[in-house]
């Protein structure tokens, strides 16, 4: 089984909804990138399973990226700090609009991840995205114990990466 088939297994075919989005950003050259678990997956010595897919593009074109891809086929629902789309899998796409966010795109990279090539946001970049998930009271435990899990993964691959860290993540993560 290659990694394309075995993400498309456990998301019901999300493949097919990744690659429409990326399709669509590339055809607008919107710029873009993946953040979040998938970024993550790249960086990392080992893959782990996602359904979400997290990306940042450009700020003022995120209305456009939005009618293009409810074009082919995508649902979108507008909150806060994010815009949700949801499309034929079981894959539920964020694009982040937090001003955070805003210059990934722009030290991004392509790779292979899961067998599809996508633009992941640098590996500094990945770690920045986590800590500031992980650091946010207001997200679920649950979700926060994965982002320090996601930090945890990044760290054991790229020791580098330990300087970068708060303190109290620091901490943590030696426990």
């Amino acid at each position: 089984m290659t990694m394309r088939q075995f993400y498309d297994w456990q998301t019901a075919g999300g493949g097919g909804d990744v690659l429409l989005l990326v399709q669509t950003l590339e055809r607008l050259e919107i710029p873009w990138c993946m953040i979040g678990g998938l970024a993550v997956n790249h960086w990392a010595e080992e893959p782990m399973a996602t359904a979400d897919v997290d990306v940042v593009i450009a700020a003022e074109r995120v209305d456009e990226c939005v009618k293009a891809l409810c074009v082919v086929g995508f649902t979108a629902e507008k909150f806060k700090w994010s815009v949700n789309l949801k499309g034929k899998s079981a894959v539920s796409v964020q694009i982040s609009t937090e001003e955070v966010y805003r210059e990934f795109p722009s030290r991004s990279s392509p790779a292979d991840i899961h067998g599809m090539l996508m633009r992941q946001a640098s590996l500094e970049d990945t770690l920045r995205g986590k800590i500031l998930a992980w650091q946010d009271p207001e997200r679920r435990a649950s979700k926060r114990q994965k982002d320090l899990l996601d930090i945890m993964r990044l760290v054991e691959a790229h020791p580098k990466l330990r300087e970068m860290l708060p303190a109290d993540l620091a901490r943590k993560i030696n426990e």
